[in-house]
């Protein structure tokens, strides 16, 4: 299967599937002397970990990381760091019920990548979706959580937070409240009534879609200047994530109904004072913090009666079982932002080569 490897310079391939004996990342091209242990991995891993109640599955994985390769402590170091060669991090599947998936197994879920599949490798694994399942993204966390370890050491972070879920929006942009409520929303009033929302639609067998915002705080010149657009770059990254069906930069779809005067970002010798451009100009950031919304469509297993078809294409009706959450969200946040961190540690070594060479 080709696609399953990220980056260009910071190169990320993630392998394994749903129930799976494991899943992980191998990643290639992190610089040596960087600091990294488990626990570094794990504090992001355990945002994204199932089996922690509300909008989320019951599943109930540790996903305890462990690091196989490219880290050394030397003596005198307070903790392991990368020694320049491939990074391996194994995450063990411990809680994978895949019995539940039996009477799906010659049956295409509505929403999910089954048909598709088995339209492209004539095979498919059905427990869970197997490498389509929404499960992969705990590599992708973890190798992301490695990259920040490079981003850390030039001022750089990512943060993503919740402004949508189930057309409840959030009215206020208070930071200090994103670690106050489980959806990571920086509006707990807000975050009160998605709540509700959330309790609503569990009893109804439905799930629900939403919005997630991430804000990059990022060096200037980052991005190349045609194909390989920072924008593009992180549209391409966060579109791999099964369940974003959209994305925009900074005004994003509101630029569409702006004069150019309202749109553009006066510059003085302070900087600008707006961020209508979300950070980026002509595919390069611009020192502004880099703004960028995805939408997150419902998930699709639901406990709904549904039509589709089976392996012989004879209609058929089914309602999903299993263990699965009412909304991605809050659990794809850390996704996200692995995702940015990720294009923007791969962008930030393509940088420094160029000035290397020069």
């Amino acid at each position: 299967m080709a696609g399953s490897t990220f980056g260009t310079v910071f190169k990320v391939t993630t392998w394994g599937e749903s129930h799976g004996t494991a899943l992980g990342a191998v990643i290639d091209g992190c610089p040596p002397g960087l600091d990294l242990t488990p626990e570094m991995i794990q504090e992001e891993l355990e945002r994204r970990r199932p089996g922690k109640g509300g909008a989320t599955s019951p599943r109930n994985e540790p996903d305890m990381v462990q690091i196989m390769s490219g880290i050394f402590q030397p003596e005198g170091s307070a903790v392991p760091k990368t020694t320049g060669t491939p990074i391996s991090l194994v995450i063990l599947n411990k809680d994978a019920h895949s019995k539940s998936y039996s009477h799906l197994q010659d049956v295409f879920r509505p929403g999910h990548g089954d048909l598709t599949y088995q339209k492209k490798y004539g095979i498919r694994d059905h427990r869970g979706g197997g490498r389509a399942s929404a499960r992969e993204t705990a590599a992708r966390v973890a190798a992301g959580a490695v990259a920040q370890q490079l981003l850390d050491r030039h001022g750089m972070s990512v943060q993503a937070y919740t402004v949508a879920l189930g057309g409840i929006k959030a009215e206020q942009r208070n930071f200090d409240q994103i670690r106050e409520n489980r959806l990571f929303c920086p509006d707990n009033a807000a975050a009160e009534r998605m709540e509700e929302r959330i309790r609503e639609v569990r009893s109804q067998g439905d799930t629900l879609g939403g919005i997630v915002e991430v804000r990059a705080r990022c060096k200037v010149g980052l991005g190349e200047p045609v194909f390989d657009k920072l924008d593009a770059e992180l549209a391409r990254a966060l579109m791999s994530i099964g369940a974003v069906k959209g994305v925009e930069i900074g005004s994003g779809f509101r630029t569409a109904e702006m004069l150019g005067s309202e749109n553009n970002d006066p510059i003085t010798p302070e900087g600008f004072l707006s961020n209508n451009a979300g950070g980026i100009l002509a595919g390069l950031s611009n020192g502004e913090d880099i703004i960028v919304r995805v939408a997150v469509k419902p998930i699709p297993s639901i406990h709904k009666e549904q039509q589709t078809v089976n392996r012989a294409n004879e209609p058929v009706s089914i309602k999903v079982g299993g263990r699965h959450d009412i909304s991605a969200i809050p659990r794809i946040i850390p996704v996200c932002e692995a995702m940015v961190r990720l294009t923007l540690a791969d962008h930030l070594l393509r940088q420094q080569a160029i000035l290397v060479i020069e």
